[in-house]
């Protein structure tokens, strides 16, 4: 087994609307998007049961969630990560 040195996670650029935005949709494009009211720790792969993320990108992942609730709050966090979880669906949003 080998150990994962580099972390997958993109970084957290702006703490507003517009940085949460464009960090879902950079998970999407890394394939790594989940929903951010659930535990990454809890995130398993479907095709083997393995954990999704590793320790360090558990952590990374939760304080980046925390720093986007802390700075935007709850709901406007939820609202960025909408539209990037409907296309991720295949659900075309009206612009």
């Amino acid at each position: 087994m080998t150990m994962q040195t580099h972390s997958r996670i993109p970084k957290l650029n702006a703490v507003s609307f517009d940085g949460a935005l464009m960090w879902f949709s950079e998970m999407q494009c890394q394939n790594l998007l989940f929903h951010p009211e659930d535990d990454p720790a809890e995130i398993v792969r479907i095709s083997d049961g393995t954990r999704a993320f590793s320790n360090q990108e558990v952590m990374e992942l939760r304080f980046f969630l925390d720093e986007l609730e802390m700075g935007i709050g709850h709901e406007k966090m939820i609202e960025a990560a909408y539209p990037i979880f409907m296309n991720a669906c295949g659900i075309q949003m009206d612009a």
